[in-house]
């Protein structure tokens, strides 16, 4: 069904129907309860800090675990915050927080090449959404810690880093 069809349609539904239909959706469709829990209670520090907690376990479990160290946890909260519709600066703080614990997380191991290379990949999308959202003035300081944190580590491409960075300061 197209938008405009769907528009027409809902046009011709009186008020009751509509709400009957709105809380049938409701019901069936776990991601509308999901968007409409956040819409009207957003508890968003509350949402991060969970987030926060689920990513730094993937680098840092507790207990004897091995570390999974999957990029795509985090990166799986940042697209759903992002399509809830979470404050700009919450949403880069998290995906700030991504990068900050993965430099933690390589300071204690030997990673492969594939870990650098994703971890350059949130970096570029991070980086990007501050510029797009216009806050990078907000997070200078920690990208600053970052790309020196990534220098200090002698990473194998910190020079990709170092090339965005300066991109970014011209």
């Amino acid at each position: 069904m197209s938008k405009r069809a769907l528009k027409k349609y809902v046009a011709g539904l009186d008020r009751e129907a509509l709400s009957e239909q709105l809380l049938d959706l409701y019901d069936r469709f776990p991601q509308v309860k999901t968007y409409y829990d956040f819409v009207f209670n957003p508890k968003e520090d509350k949402l991060l800090m969970e987030a926060k907690e689920k990513i730094r376990r993937e680098y840092f479990p507790q207990g004897r675990r091995r570390p999974k160290a999957r990029r795509s946890v985090a990166k799986n909260y940042i697209r759903h915050f992002g399509k809830l519709g979470m404050e700009p600066h919450l949403l880069a703080d998290l995906m700030a927080y991504n990068l900050e614990i993965a430099a933690a997380f390589e300071k204690t191991r030997n990673c492969p090449d594939a870990f650098y290379r994703s971890i350059y990949k949130s970096y570029l999308d991070w980086t990007a959404y501050l510029v797009h959202q216009g806050i990078f003035g907000d997070f200078s300081d920690r990208h600053a810690a970052l790309i020196a944190e990534i220098e200090k580590a002698g990473w194998p491409n910190a020079e990709d880093f170092l090339d965005r960075n300066e991109q970014l300061s011209l």
